[in-house]
């Protein structure tokens, strides 16, 4: 059962970072998550915030939407442009990442020449949304450029550099970079600020993909590093409740943001005088659950409360690259080699798993490595195949994460990646066996 929430957190002093921050979560007991990264995990504080908030909205809806709400919406925008350094009319709030870089990627005006910049690490459903475009009338190209690792900062940025100068352009054609901040799998940090001054250098739009960002990058500061566009989930490292992110758009360039996805009944079109409405369009684009989006004040004030990003993110980052380190250890294989200086490792670690390169269906692999670890042993961490270095988890440090923690997941890996290995051949033996009847 869920533990409950003493209301009065706010005046007692945190516990250390480590397990005793459990006794903050929700978790079931038995549970040990090292995959925070993907879908975040909503502390108590927040959840009891959001319960309050439900229970006003069904109270009175009327009141709520058509009045309570939107002030509440307006403080959060100014809280985390704070966060973020940037002005509060320059950010809005949207369901996620995906859904925030769609709503750029559809409104910018495309022609037959335009050129959608992507990585061979792209998050997949962006790159899908990219591909759409492209399929679609004028049917825009996506240019693919192929990362491979291990690497460095330098080399990324070169190679970048090196890439939009070999693109044919021509004559008012407009490029568009798709650019992770922090790639999903496997888990780096890009050097994307250096990457939006190469944009500008050479003439590019840069559409920053920073999913992971807010809550685990520090010293973000938007109006310094200037992308185009930005967008970043609150509800993967910030411990706001699913779904809500921030979607950053500088003044310049509000105007290409013509509607909201989907449009919202203050649509403004280009053709009035008034000129477009931003941020209003955002505040109201469908009846939804605001409270979501509503809970990053808890958010930040339960961050405040442990000591603040600094401190939460020396913790995260230190048990990340310790933890790694143990767990190659226990696998026999390696942590970090993907970024062996650390410079672009941050509270995410990947390592390498004992699983032969060539097992296949690599499907099946998948499906019964996450079943064995939800299922069968109640502790999960990401699984993903890289082409050129075969299998490896991304593993997610956060302030209940002690090292215990990856010892146990090394020994669980261990078990399951040779259960799965020896089933694997059984079950293609077998199959070798029938044809032959």
């Amino acid at each position: 059962m869920a533990a409950t929430l003493d209301v009065s957190w706010r005046n007692k002093t945190p516990p250390e970072f480590g397990h005793a921050m459990l006794q903050y979560f929700a978790f079931d007991p038995g549970y040990t998550n090292l995959n925070h990264g993907s879908y975040g995990s909503l502390p108590l504080p927040v959840i009891e915030a959001c319960r309050a908030m439900d229970s006003e909205a069904e109270s009175s809806p009327d009141r709520w939407i058509r009045f309570s709400y939107l002030p509440r919406l307006t403080v959060v925008r100014q809280r985390i442009a704070a966060t973020i350094g940037a002005k509060t009319e320059e950010c809005v709030l949207v369901p996620n990442t995906s859904h925030g870089i769609s709503t750029v990627l559809r409104n910018i005006e495309w022609q037959k020449d335009d050129i959608i910049v992507a990585f061979s690490t792209t998050y997949n459903s962006v790159a899908r949304t990219a591909r759409y475009i492209s399929d679609t009338p004028p049917h825009p190209v996506v240019s693919e450029l192929t990362l491979t690792f291990p690497t460095t900062a330098s080399k990324v940025v070169a190679l970048f550099r090196d890439h939009l100068r070999r693109l044919p352009r021509k004559n008012d054609q407009k490029v568009v970079a798709i650019i992770d901040s922090i790639i999903s799998m496997p888990a780096i940090l890009l050097p994307w600020k250096e990457m939006v001054q190469v944009c500008k250098e050479e003439g590019v739009m840069s559409l920053i993909d920073a999913a992971h960002s807010i809550g685990q990058e520090p010293s973000l500061d938007l109006s310094t590093a200037d992308p185009d566009f930005w967008v970043s989930n609150c509800h993967k490292w910030l411990y706001a409740k699913r779904s809500c992110a921030v979607l950053y758009v500088p003044l310049r360039n509000q105007h290409i943001i013509k509607s909201t996805f989907p449009t919202s009944d203050a649509y403004v079109s280009p053709a009035d005088s008034t000129g477009p409405n931003f941020v209003d369009q955002f505040d109201w684009c469908a009846t939804i659950d605001f409270v979501p989006y509503l809970s990053v004040a808890t958010a930040l004030d339960f961050r405040q409360w442990l000591g603040g990003e600094n401190k939460i993110n020396a913790y995260c980052r230190q048990m990340a690259v310790q933890g790694s380190n143990r767990l190659a250890q226990i696998l026999g294989t390696s942590g970090m080699a993907m970024d062996p200086t650390g410079e672009m490792t941050l509270n995410m670690v990947n390592v390498h798993l004992p699983l032969p390169s060539n097992l296949q269906p690599r499907g099946v692999v998948l499906k019964k490595m996450k079943e064995k670890m939800i299922l069968e042993r109640n502790i999960f961490a990401s699984i993903f195949f890289i082409q050129e270095t075969g299998w490896w988890t991304r593993c997610s440090a956060q302030i209940w994460t002690e090292i215990g923690d990856f010892e146990k997941l090394g020994k669980v890996l261990v078990a399951i990646c040779s259960e799965v290995e020896d089933e694997l051949r059984a079950e293609a033996a077998e199959a070798r066996f029938k044809s032959k009847l």
